[in-house]
């Protein structure tokens, strides 16, 4: 077989580059082990979390209410029709991928694919071609002329431990959603872990989190972090911090976690679990792929080398998504999916986001884009940090959210703005007007200019604008002079 384009790895990156290529006149093949078109992300990750975790938020709202004189009796929880539930939405997303590709005429093929060289993959069938139902796949070589490897990430493993099986589950394992057990340990405090502590935690586990480093969510700033960190205190067993898992044994009716740390308690060194989550991070799915038969090279981290406009050091394969670097984000697969294609039709274009927006889809939300805090800080660049706290907004107040919290970092001799970061309900869909604002190079005087609607959390993004200006309405904080 021959094709002008394979992409292989069918997820938010993979098929986002099919499609577009399709849609500008190119043969595509595109390649997936997979029965079914979305990659982990639809299949087992950013959908399926989320679903759950709009029951887990719901759930929470609800008990929220009795602040107003509003109760309801404890939820039973039929979890065979959570299951069909989240199940049913998946199925709807991929079988309409499904029809997105045969109306392009992308040719699906269900198949492992691994490079022989610069220009052949070896297929290795584990199903049908899906796009035309006929039959099974009869020549086990494809050439290509261009190659786009949207391969993603595996959840990382913990080597040093001798993991007991059937109790210990991957992120993967916990999305399926087997049972709900009493009690349930999570390792790592990234947002997966926390995502996923935070549902299991509404359907009746007992959670608790540990985590290495001496804060939740690593990278993220501190301010950001404080008030969900709070609520979790609150809503889990407990929290670990600068603590790590010495120890895993089976105990037959438990899993035995032995932690060293400080915030371990004499005596509290053994624990026992129901189950636990490993959540401490993905690795680039680049092993196995036969690269070393190409010219593309891989860096100490596992990550397929890129430049730019994502070409790999081998002129005709070029590397998207989790595969091709941090951060592991399908928005950004699905963003650099569509540069590697423009590049291939000859346009001038190159993958240089002045800003990749970032979400954690916890309760409350976090979400930053352009520059953090944290970053500044690193790179010792003065900045301006204008915050403007929930609790002065009428909306807040009115749904007794006032934990939350809008910021923007500013650049104190332009007034562009260079980041932002947001902390509430809804932070993950607010985000995009500042990621909007930081790629136009917006000033902070084009945010307060742009009318926003009252009373509306989105209103606050121009109050910490104005903040900046020492002219915020509904709250007294005079600009400092330069």
């Amino acid at each position: 077989m021959d094709t002008q384009l394979a992409v292989i790895g069918a997820g938010p990156g993979g098929y986002a580059a099919a499609f577009l290529a399709a849609d500008l006149g190119m043969e595509v093949t595109l390649i997936d082990a997979r029965a079914r078109l979305g990659g982990v992300c639809l299949l087992q990750g950013c959908i399926p979390s989320k679903a759950l975790l709009y029951v887990a938020k719901t759930m929470a709202d609800a008990r929220h209410l009795a602040d107003w004189g509003v109760s309801y009796s404890e939820p039973t929880i039929d979890l065979d029709a959570v299951r069909g539930k989240k199940q049913k939405v998946i199925d709807m997303l991929t079988g309409g991928l499904g029809q997105l590709a045969k109306r392009r005429k992308v040719k699906v093929i269900q198949a492992r694919a691994t490079f022989q060289d610069s220009s052949t993959l070896h297929l290795e069938s584990t199903g049908h071609l899906e796009s035309t139902g006929d039959g099974q796949l009869q020549d086990d070589c494809l050439r290509f002329q261009h190659c786009i490897l949207a391969t993603g990430s595996s959840p990382t493993q913990i080597p040093a431990l001798d993991l007991p099986t059937g109790r210990v589950m991957d992120s993967t394992a916990a999305l399926a959603l087997a049972d709900v057990p009493q009690t349930l340990l999570v390792i790592g405090g990234g947002y997966i872990g926390l995502e996923l502590g935070t549902v299991y935690n509404a359907l009746g586990s007992r959670v608790a989190v540990v985590e290495m480093t001496d804060g939740l969510l690593p990278g993220a700033d501190r301010n950001l972090v404080k008030p969900l960190a709070k609520r979790l205190e609150e809503q889990f067993e407990a929290v670990y911090l600068g603590t790590k898992v010495v120890a895993m044994a089976d105990r037959q009716d438990a899993v035995e976690v032995t932690f060293e740390g400080p915030s371990v308690a004499a005596g509290e060194e053994a624990k026992r679990f129901d189950r636990v989550l490993v959540a401490v991070g993905r690795r680039p799915n680049s092993p196995g792929l036969g690269l070393e038969n190409t010219s593309v090279r891989i860096d100490a981290q596992g990550f397929v080398t890129v430049d730019e406009t994502q070409r790999t050091a081998d002129a005709k394969i070029m590397a998207i998504g989790d595969v091709a670097g941090e951060p592991m984000l399908a928005h950004k697969a699905s963003h650099q999916g569509k540069v590697a294609v423009e590049v291939l039709t000859g346009k001038a274009t190159a993958f240089e986001p002045a800003a990749i927006p970032a979400v954690v889809f916890t309760d409350p939300e976090i979400a930053w884009a352009g520059l953090t805090e944290e970053q500044a800080k690193v790179q010792g660049r003065q900045v301006a940090v204008a915050k403007f706290p929930w609790a002065a907004s009428g909306r807040a107040q009115a749904v007794g959210r006032t934990e939350g919290l809008t910021k923007w970092l500013v650049d104190p001799q332009t007034d562009c703005v260079l980041g932002c970061g947001i902390v509430g309900p809804g932070a993950g869909d607010l985000i995009s007007e500042a990621v909007l604002a930081i790629e136009g190079g917006a000033t902070v005087e084009d945010i307060t200019t742009a009318i926003h609607p009252h009373p509306t959390f989105s209103e606050t993004l121009a109050a910490a604008a104005e903040v900046h200006q020492g002219l915020a309405t509904d709250l007294y904080r005079p600009k400092r002079r330069r």
